[in-house]
């Protein structure tokens, strides 16, 4: 490290922004921009240990410049060239733009050749860019006499500023040198002392002092410290080593100092905890001395602690007096009697609860909760505007009693999510409360006391394990509580979603009124069936319909395909799902309402990446070693350069293994191969409607069921019989009975619709009808399917086969009426899921189709039916060429 070294007369610069680095220091960087990627390609990979290149330190026209900036590789040189023309002894040859007059940047006329201990190179996936790591250590210091370009990097005429050996030797003698290297020695062995002391390491460090020229510690030691840009640039310009030895003392010392000080305040802080544990120990010794005595008295203490909780618990004044009741009576108990835990027990759930503790509410800021709503769910447009909506009114009226929202909607269309998006909005805690398979009323209500084994209630132990009394509280699955002996906790819950009467809800086991009038209360749901009609009317009821497949693509790439990676230690760099693959996911994997599947496939594709990454057992690092580190100095730090992108890598014990943290491996790119080895084959088959009405008798039905719309197939056939009816697949009493009407209509106009020569014909005489439902284990059920069973049946009676591009929905009259139905905007999501162009719609329910997004409308035919004629007539292929006018 005390070896002069010879410069050439030109050296290539690499800009240092608001940094510098001084003779001695070593700096790890990492290079990404073409111009400096440029520059380590010739200068130092190609070169390797003769390499040279010079840092200069440039910085802004701003006096402080925020470390960590960096700027592009055009606009930043060139205002660092203006900036070169302002300063001494450096001229500057070439033209550049002068509309890039934003930012002007200084180079400094002095600088530090730099060699590099150690490359390695990389090559990024999937852009293929080039990028360096560069281990750099300082040598000498050099000074600009003129800057130009070569290529894309800038190169200078230098010249160096060490001093020559003859010239060392004589300022050696010089006394003041020798008094200042004295003190300067003094200081650094004093620092070096306290931190070996302090981080219990060997004299590795003491051996520099004796070593190395005092003229090059005073660098080394400097570019160890945290210091500013300008306290760097006068150390860098300290030519003179009288000058330097005297800066870097006054800065080893002002180190020292502050060494000192916070010495003192560690001890300061020691003491006092020597002082508690002083105190613990005494304390320990009187307990062992009363145990000795029979004298314990740490329950005494305990119910002590206990009153002073009560205290600071801020319970309402009659709740305080029945608590103050209770707390005599437990102190009048001894611990062995059977009630004393019980007592113990209830006046802690006391204590816990939340009187007055409330949350602060944030001001609310609807931009913000819109754009965090967006950012969590995607579509959901009324539901989100009806939650903005809400939350207008609370900004208002903060105190205003808002309604019991109820999201209603199948599995995993993010119903519990949305809840949790509106206490972040308002600024309060959230806590889930699950009722599916609630049978008791005292999961609502508490248990009373005098049981054994009492306890709270579900809301009064949330509220205590939330700990405010105005939590964001979710009910999840209130649709699937039930009844028995026990009681109906359906009914328990009208008091708690009552507005008027759960500002004093009585919990059983609590056997006091506590105010739930501040607590937000949220429902979800996924069908409202099931829910006792006074406690659905105490909810206004949101409905979340399935997701379309355009909607569920933009939510695999947005949400799901990240979290997914997450959760499985992946990135993108391991597996990449291009997006044409999660539509084949989409289409042939999945089609229920929601994205649960969906992402259970997708993780099932991280699982198959992870097990290939896991069981990769070699990597192939771009390294190529120039020197080996051996140097025992401080970490290096991060270097800033107007045109070189940095970040910074922790300097290990192993600096030679630098290259191991940068391995490049090929990411698995998910293509339909893989698919079906890791998913299985497809599951559904856009031919399947096709196929399944290639014969008369078969007609396409949607159906809504509590995980969203389906499309249910209507098979019918005939056979030799006695005229009967058979009905089969899990069919309930209304379906049973649709089809019978179906039947009814059907023969009643068999004359008219040409599927009978006379109306004395019976379609009956000597057959059956059998109808049969596919899916037979899945009950069935409603009036939806009549317009379905009267084309299925005119399909079997004409021998002609029904659209299979159409599907239908409505129930008929005995007279042959199409009334509307429910579920419209479900069952159109499925047929546009499972491929079918037209769908035919009571006319009724033109009033439903609002609500259906505009990308599944534009792909779809709506076809609105009146009588069951414009049914028939648009349900077979040429329409329905027999149709004659109905005359009932």
């Amino acid at each position: 490290m005390g070896e002069s070294v010879e410069l050439p007369s030109r050296l290539a610069i690499l800009p240092f922004r608001n940094k510098v680095l001084l003779p001695g220091a070593i700096i790890r960087i990492r290079c990404t921009s073409p111009s400096s990627v440029k520059l380590v390609e010739q200068e130092l990979w190609q070169r390797e240990e003769k390499g040279l290149i010079g840092i200069l330190p440039v910085r802004d026209s701003a006096a402080t410049a925020t470390s960590g900036t960096a700027t592009s590789s055009g606009a930043g040189v060139e205002s660092a060239e203006r900036g070169l023309k302002n300063q001494p002894g450096i001229s500057d040859t070439h033209k550049h733009d002068s509309k890039n007059q934003q930012e002007v940047i200084h180079w400094h006329n002095r600088g530090v050749a730099a060699r590099a201990l150690h490359l390695s190179r990389g090559v990024e996936k999937p852009s293929g860019r080039v990028t360096y790591i560069v281990v750099l250590e300082g040598l000498c210091r050099f000074n600009v006499q003129e800057l130009s370009t070569r290529g894309t990097y800038y190169t200078a005429r230098i010249t160096s500023l060490d001093m020559t050996k003859a010239e060392m030797e004589l300022i050696e003698q010089d006394q003041e040198f020798i008094a200042l290297s004295r003190q300067f020695k003094a200081t650094a062995m004093e620092l070096i002392s306290i931190l070996e002391q302090k981080q219990k390491t060997g004299g590795r460090t003491k051996v520099l002092l004796e070593t190395v020229p005092v003229h090059k510690l005073a660098d080394i030691f400097v570019a160890s410290f945290e210091i500013s840009f300008e306290e760097q640039l006068s150390m860098l310009d300290s030519v003179d080593v009288k000058v330097r030895l005297s800066k870097a003392s006054e800065l080893v010392d002002r180190h020292l100092q502050s060494i000192r000080v916070a010495e003192k305040i560690t001890q300061k802080v020691e003491g006092q905890l020597s002082k508690s544990q002083k105190e613990f120990l005494l304390r320990q010794q009187m307990k062992a001395i009363k145990e000795e005595l029979g004298d314990n008295d740490d329950e005494e203490d305990d119910l002590v602690a206990l009153e002073r909780k009560m205290q600071g618990a801020g319970m309402p004044a009659s709740i305080w007096k029945h608590a103050v009741r209770e707390l005599r009576r437990l102190k009048k108990m001894q611990p062995q009697q059977p009630g004393y835990n019980s007592s113990r027990v209830y006046l802690e759930l006391l204590a816990d609860l939340p009187w007055e503790n409330a949350s602060q509410e944030l001001e609310l800021d609807l931009k913000a909760a819109k754009e965090r709503l967006d950012a969590d769910h995607y579509g959901l447009l009324k539901v989100k505007q009806r939650i903005i909506e809400y939350l207008a009114v609370r900004k208002l009226k903060p105190d205003a009693r808002g309604p019991v929202l109820c999201f209603v909607g199948p599995p995993g269309v993010g119903k519990t999510s949305l809840a949790s998006s509106i206490a972040a909005a308002l600024g309060r805690k959230f806590i889930r409360i699950s009722l599916g398979g609630v049978k008791d009323e005292a999961d609502i209500r508490g248990h009373r006391r005098t049981y054994i084994g009492s306890m709270p209630g579900r809301l009064i132990d949330g509220l205590k394990r939330v700990g405010v009394r105005n939590p964001v509280m979710l009910l999840d699955e209130i649709d699937k509580t039930g009844s028995d002996v026990r009681g109906d906790p359906a009914s328990a819950l009208l008091e708690v979603l009552d507005p008027e009467q759960n500002k004093a809800f009585n919990d059983h086991y609590l056997n006091v009124p506590f105010d739930l009038s501040k607590v937000i209360f949220v429902a979800t749901a996924n069908r409202t069936q099931p829910i006792p009609p006074p406690l659905l009317d105490r909810m206004e009821v949101i409905e979340l319909p399935g997701y379309t497949p355009e909607e569920k693509l933009k939510i695999a790439i947005r949400h799901l395909i990240p979290r997914v990676l997450d959760q499985h230690g992946l990135s993108s760099d391991f597996l990449q799902i291009p997006e044409a693959m999660v539509k084949l996911v989409i289409q042939r994997y999945t089609r229920e309402a929601g994205v649960r599947n969906l992402e259970r496939n997708l993780s099932a594709l991280a699982r198959a990446a992870a097990v290939k990454v896991a069981e990769q057992e070699h990597v192939v690092p771009f390294a190529k070693d120039v020197q080996r580190l051996s140097s025992p100095l401080l970490d290096g730090k991060l270097a800033e350069s107007a045109e070189v992108e940095m970040e910074v890598i922790p300097m290990g014990v192993n600096n030679h293994d630098i290259s191991n943290e940068f391995r490049v491996s090929s990411p698995m790119v998910v293509d339909e191969p893989m698919l079906e080895k890791v998913l299985g084959p497809p599951r559904y088959d856009d031919r399947e409607t096709a196929e399944r009405v290639a014969n008369p008798g078969v007609s396409v039905g949607l159906v809504w069921t509590q995980f969203g719309g389906e499309v249910q197939f209507v098979e019918a056939t005939a056979m030799v019989g006695k005229g009967d009816l058979h009905l089969t697949g899990q069919l309930g009493d209304v379906i049973k009975e649709s089809a019978q009407i179906a039947l009814t209509w059907v023969r009643a106009r068999a004359t008219e619709l040409k599927l009978a020569i006379s109306e004395e014909t019976n379609l009956l005489e000597g057959r059956d009808i059998h109808i049969h439902f596919p899916a037979g284990a899945v009950p069935k059920d409603g009036p939806s399917a009549g317009v379905t069973l009267v084309t299925s049946l005119v399909s079997l009676f004409s021998k002609r086969r029904v659209r299979a591009d159409t599907a239908m929905t409505g129930e008929m009259t005995l007279r042959g009426m199409v009334l509307p139905v429910g579920g419209v905007k479900d069952k159109v999501l499925a047929a546009h899921r499972y491929g079918i162009k037209r769908v035919i719609l009571p006319e009724r329910n033109l009033k439903d189709l609002v609500e259906i997004p505009a990308t599944v409308l534009s792909s779809l035919e709506i076809i609105l039916a009146k009588r069951m004629e414009d049914v028939l007539d648009q349900a077979f292929e040429g329409g329905c060429p027999w149709r004659q006018h109905s005359k009932l």
